[in-house]
């Protein structure tokens, strides 16, 4: 018999309760009784990101409300500002590029952070930059960007800052308000901890300001304008995902009932756990900035970390994900967000231990383990 483990980096693992709540009876979405849901559900989602914003649900993936978030809120005349430091930072320039919309860009070495003083002297020396594209955690290295200090930059600007938390918002701290983030976009099967198919919008009234001076955004479904309308009436311009989002009710519900302190606080310590047990297995953490939400260690020399994730999985049934483009078979990516509890960091990292000691890696069996314990049990 084989039982798995999903320790990816998305989709993650779903809570038996929001399983049983997708398996209910589907009702019609154009009634009261979805209007009342939809209306829970965005001001829970408020509570989770810290806000007082308006907040939209598409039936989506992340990327369609990082899509929306790009053709509605650039007027003619006006540029983006992408931050490139891996797969998902360039997601930002390939949007812009798809729709023509003129756009300048920071790139990043990937492993590093952006620095803060990159991106004010950016706007300082371009005042056509309406906004300012970032990433709270770029999957695909395992860092995490300075949002808190880049809000504080372009808040005292004329731009938004529009922020990519679909791998990090509800693991790693955020506060939309608190750190003057005007978009942020989340999706659902990350730490939410729901199947894929939905994405989540923040919209700041600095945002919303910004709509009305885009005369026709090239959009129709990702119609931000045509969204927030739908919204103010506790509804959606097309057919929403209603089984997804009644659903994402009980995953946030579980999240504020923990407390996003605590939620966070939780993480956190994952974090440190697995780390530790990565470190004192002989391996080094890639990015210079780790993630809360994921932990990206590189593979010893000569070891194929495609092989070394074949393996977990196929023996050990432990899904964790390898490198990406520069990247493939040089890391390996081990998740820690959502509904993940401190077994799971000792199971993730037994399976490694053992995978790479098929692969010929001198190492003591149990030394990852016994270092995250110690961080675990405190």
């Amino acid at each position: 018999m084989r039982k798995d483990y999903l320790l990816t980096p998305g989709p993650s693992q779903v809570p038996a309760e929001v399983l049983l709540r997708l398996a209910e009876p589907v009702f019609h979405h154009r009634t009261p009784r979805f209007k009342d849901m939809y209306k829970s559900l965005t001001e829970k989602l408020q509570q989770v990101f810290l806000t007082k914003s308006d907040v939209l649900v598409f039936a989506s993936s992340g990327t369609g409300a990082m899509e929306t978030s790009v053709v509605n809120l650039i007027p003619k005349g006006k540029k983006a500002l992408t931050i490139e430091s891996g797969k998902f930072g360039e997601r930002w320039t390939e949007i812009c590029a798809a729709f023509g919309i003129e756009h300048d860009v920071i790139k990043v070495e990937w492993g590093k952070a952006v620095k803060p003083a990159d991106v004010e002297k950016k706007l300082k020396d371009d005042p056509n930059i309406a906004a300012v594209y970032a990433t709270l955690v770029e999957t695909s290295t395992g860092v995490e960007h300075p949002i808190k200090e880049l809000g504080a930059i372009v808040a005292r600007t004329n731009a938004i800052l529009v922020v990519d938390g679909i791998s990090g918002a509800g693991a790693n701290e955020l506060r939309v308000d608190d750190w003057h983030v005007d978009i942020l976009v989340v999706g659902s099967q990350k730490a939410l901890m729901l199947p894929p198919g939905l994405a989540v919008m923040t919209v700041s009234p600095k945002a919303k300001a910004l709509t009305e001076k885009v005369v026709k955004a090239p959009a129709y479904y990702f119609d931000l304008k045509a969204a927030l309308k739908a919204a103010g009436k506790s509804d959606t311009p097309y057919t929403p995902a209603l089984t997804l989002m009644s659903a994402l009710d009980v995953a946030v519900a579980e999240l504020l009932k923990e407390g996003m302190e605590n939620v966070f606080a939780r993480h956190a310590k994952f974090a440190k756990a697995a780390r530790a047990g990565f470190e004192a297995m002989g391996l080094k953490v890639y990015p210079e900035r780790p993630a809360t939400a994921l932990t990206t260690v590189l593979m010893p020399e000569g070891i194929d970390g495609e092989e070394v994730r074949n393996i977990a999985e196929k023996k050990y049934g432990v899904n964790i994900a390898g490198g990406q483009e520069k990247l493939k078979g040089k890391v390996v990516r081990m998740a820690h967000m959502g509904y993940v509890g401190p077994m799971d960091i000792i199971i993730g990292l037994a399976a490694l231990e053992m995978a790479l000691a098929e692969k010929g890696v001198k190492i003591t069996l149990g030394s990852g383990v016994a270092a995250a314990e110690a961080v675990l049990k405190q």
